[in-house]
């Protein structure tokens, strides 16, 4: 008996071995069926949410729309009417999910470690729910195996199956997600923040999805030809030695992307973030060409829309910088507000060589090659003035391409216009940094250089319909804000929007701050309209003096010490004028601090919340 039991044991070590063989490759022990079938759910449930936020988007734009065209030219007794909204549900789900943080208050709030070690942000509610969903649906498609009637091995090379598929699934809305030019940007009016948001959580899910692929495999070539084997293997087969490359590099951005590393060395993180997403692109792909995989189709995809993408960024480059014979001129100046411990800044001035329609709320790449030869950053666009262009002598314009002769020059000429954009770029470290100190180091504080600006993007949230719009800023998030008043007091002005009251609440650590703006400050204060629409209200946290803080009319007020958005918004909803938007841009702490305010009010009127943030 002793015998016999050894000679089992022996012959089913070696059948261990010779069943785990044929699932180390090949589809043998992959369910093709149902990984199609789950493939088609997870389509399914993103399409439906897709399709959920596009039907409540053209409701509220269809709303926004009757409300702008109802209330153009309307008295205050008319604009009333938009004051209530008529059903209790829309603002129970704007407080309680739509604009809810996860828990109680905190949500752009960042946890930080120290001053250097920044851990991240909460989701929130609606955010949170929606990746968990997302999550949980992945996790449950990947343990819809077969766990009876057959070899062990068979279930692990289903999984593997299952989770390599779905990795490469997932990977065509994490590149989508990733671009600055996604067209659901546009389509479904969600922010780029929240499209980074998500991108973020799915990568982490291909990155696992990828990692347990690898496993799997190797759990089967371990068991079939021991460690050596799998060495080997790994070693002579380029379809495995692709695939390892992919899953290493998606393993070292799970590793360097931690919120700490991201804030701490921003510029390296980017660098190594893209050159690890081209390695992992290349690896999958060239795994899924020599294998021949079901879902190769899919890392085509993948392909298609990175390269796409880059090559929109790139015409929007060409385009807005290139034209007319000549490029896009940069002008950088130093502005006060420097030393005892102040926010740093300048101004950077676009003459582009094309013109650009400037709408409130946008934001550009900036790429200056003389200060940061690979790194691009968004900044607002603050402000946009545009100019006429006068016509150049004969030889000039010849050199330049336009008139070819006397006679052209002669005939009446089109008129032309040179547009220049402004931005405000804080001082922080690496680019920005290097730009400031490159500025003020000049003699005058201003220099000129050679730079491109790709855009614009964003500004999809129209504030023309609402009767109130209270813009909250602080620090440098005015010059989110600024271009909202210039266009809300022109359209006041010109009868094209339903705005009767525009109020200003912007925080600022010292009075040197106002000077960033003050020429555009200036411009819309000359307006005719301004003292009948817009209040302006500038909380000082840190004058110097009291002399400082002293405020010159009943409509640009100054205020020492933080403001309290509570307190405001409860004074402005006894006085609002029809419908009111609320809208926020400043640090994470203040966006909260508004955003619980506007909650507070919701249910007692027609009150929207919008927040301009760029969480990375």
């Amino acid at each position: 008996m002793p015998a016999v039991s050894h000679d089992n044991a022996t012959a089913s070590g070696g059948g261990v071995k010779n069943a785990a063989m044929p699932y180390t490759h090949g589809m043998t022990g992959v369910n093709l069926s149902l990984d199609d079938k789950v493939t088609f759910a997870l389509w399914i449930s993103i399409i439906a949410l897709c399709s959920v936020v596009l039907f409540a988007r053209v409701g509220q734009m269809a709303n926004a729309h009757l409300r702008h065209l109802l209330n153009l030219n309307a008295s205050p007794a008319q604009l009333a009417y938009w004051e209530t909204d008529k059903t209790t549900l829309w603002p129970k789900l704007k407080r309680h999910v739509l604009y809810a943080p996860l828990r109680k208050k905190r949500h752009n709030k960042e946890f930080m470690l120290s001053s250097a070690m920044n851990v991240g942000t909460l989701p929130s509610r609606l955010h949170t729910a929606i990746l968990v969903a997302y999550s949980l649906s992945n996790v449950a498609y990947c343990a819809l195996l077969d766990y009876h009637g057959r070899p062990q091995a068979a279930t692990i090379a289903e999984l593997r199956g299952r989770t390599g598929h779905l990795a490469m699934v997932n990977m065509v809305p994490l590149v989508v997600l990733a671009g600055r030019n996604n067209p659901f940007i546009y389509l479904l009016r969600v922010s780029f923040d929240t499209y980074n948001l998500f991108h973020r959580w799915i990568g982490r899910l291909v990155v696992l999805e990828a990692i347990v692929h690898t496993i799997a495999w190797a759990v089967n070539a371990y068991a079939a030809k021991g460690s050596k084997g799998v060495s080997e293997s790994l070693r002579s087969s380029p379809f495995l030695g692709y695939g390892l490359l992919g899953t290493i590099a998606m393993t070292l951005i799970l590793i360097q992307s931690p919120s700490i590393l991201r804030h701490a060395f921003y510029e390296t993180f980017l660098h190594c973030h893209q050159l690890l997403a081209v390695a992992a692109i290349i690896g999958v792909w060239v795994h899924c060409r020599i294998g021949e995989l079901p879902g190769t189709a899919y890392i085509y995809w993948v392909v298609a829309l990175w390269v796409l993408e880059r090559a929109a960024r790139l015409f929007r480059i060409v385009y807005r910088n290139v034209g007319g014979g000549g490029m896009t001129k940069v002008r950088v100046e130093a502005l006060p507000g420097a030393g005892d411990g102040h926010l740093e800044a300048c101004r950077v001035s676009f003459e582009l060589a094309r013109p650009w329609k400037f709408s409130p709320g946008t934001h550009g790449y900036v790429y200056l090659p003389s200060v940061s030869f690979w790194m691009n950053h968004p900044f607002s666009i603050a402000w946009s003035d545009t100019r006429p262009t006068p016509y150049l002598s004969l030889e000039k314009e010849i050199e330049a391409g336009l008139p070819s002769s006397q006679s052209d020059l002669d005939s009446p000429k089109p008129e032309r216009h040179t547009t220049t954009v402004h931005l405000i770029v804080a001082k922080r470290t690496g680019m920005t940094a290097a730009l400031y100190n490159k500025a003020r180091a000049s003699p005058s504080g201003v220099i000129t250089m050679s730079g491109l600006i790709e855009g614009p993007y964003g500004g999809n949230d129209s504030l023309h319909s609402y009767g109130t719009v209270i813009l909250f800023a602080a620090g440098i998030g005015i010059t989110h804000q600024i271009g909202h008043i210039r266009d809300l007091l022109t359209g006041h002005l010109e009868g094209t929007t339903a705005t009767q009251k525009v109020v200003l609440v912007w925080t600022v650590k010292n009075t040197e701050t106002l000077e960033w703006v003050r020429p555009w400050m200036d411009e819309i204060l000359a307006l005719p309209n301004r003292k009948q629409v817009l209040k302006v209200m500038l909380f000082v946290t840190r004058p110097r003096s009291a002399r400082e803080v002293v405020s010159r009319s009943e409509t640009v007020l100054m205020f020492p010490g933080r403001c309290d958005p509570k307190v405001l918004m409860e004074r402005e909803m006894e006085t609002r004028i029809g419908a009111m938007a609320v809208t926020v841009c400043g640090p994470g702490a203040f966006g909260d601090d508004v955003r619980a305010a506007a909650r507070g009010v919701v249910d007692r009127g027609t009150v929207d919340f919008v927040e301009e943030a760029f969480t990375w």
